[in-house]
């Protein structure tokens, strides 16, 4: 990592149901010969000071990617925001220097090279306390930087208010929102249905041109 950019945790978000995939986890779906975790891995290793996943169920099948698993804090699959919750008691447990998490979705293949130093340049630009991804006119607050030092509220926005959508959340809070290109290929492109996975591998190709 060069000086510039904060030690910054990474958090992979595997945690939702693939309810229009029929079920199972999305991110061990084939692209171009290499599952989506790879891509995404591959993607994000060289940006941060270490890379955990989060999901709930076994982690025993994650065990081949050989990335600490750590499940949701809260019950009830409450979405992306107990995900991140648990990257961030997960970083202060046992990254205690660090105080930046990067999520990014585990569904999303083609992620930017230049993501995390992006944001946190944003971040530092517009004194903002949190930076989020676009692309195309479109928020991604699921791609985004997270304060460690945030976990307690949002703990309580999650436990006690119910706050569910990230974007309620981040209404709290000094938002630096980072947009990217979208030529030749969306980096946010992510695959939630079975033709999603079709178009992904049509822009494999473009993306490795």
């Amino acid at each position: 990592m060069t000086t510039e950019i904060p030690p910054t945790q990474g958090v992979l978000l595997a945690g939702g149901l693939a309810r229009r995939m029929g079920g199972g986890d999305k991110p061990m779906r084939t692209i171009g010969g290499r599952t989506i975790l790879e891509r995404v891995i591959a993607r994000l290793e060289p940006q941060c000071d270490g890379l955990i996943l989060n999901a709930n169920g076994d982690p025993a099948r994650f065990a081949a990617f050989g990335l600490p698993v750590i499940a949701d804090d809260v019950p009830d699959f409450p979405g992306p925001l107990a995900g991140i919750l648990a990257a961030l008691d997960w970083t202060a447990a046992n990254q205690p220097g660090i105080a930046w998490v990067l999520s990014a979705a585990a569904d999303c293949p083609f992620l930017p090279r230049d993501l995390v130093a992006r944001l946190h340049s944003a971040r530092a630009k517009e004194n903002a306390e949190l930076a989020v991804a676009a692309s195309d006119g479109q928020s991604h607050p699921v791609i985004g930087l997270w304060r460690v030092d945030l976990r307690e509220a949002l703990r309580h926005a999650l436990t006690v208010e119910d706050v569910r959508k990230i974007d309620r959340w981040t209404a709290r809070y000094r938002l630096a929102t980072v947009a990217w290109p979208t030529d030749p290929v969306d980096p946010f492109f992510n695959a939630n249905t079975v033709e999603d996975i079709a178009e992904a591998e049509r822009l494999a190709a473009l993306d490795a041109a």
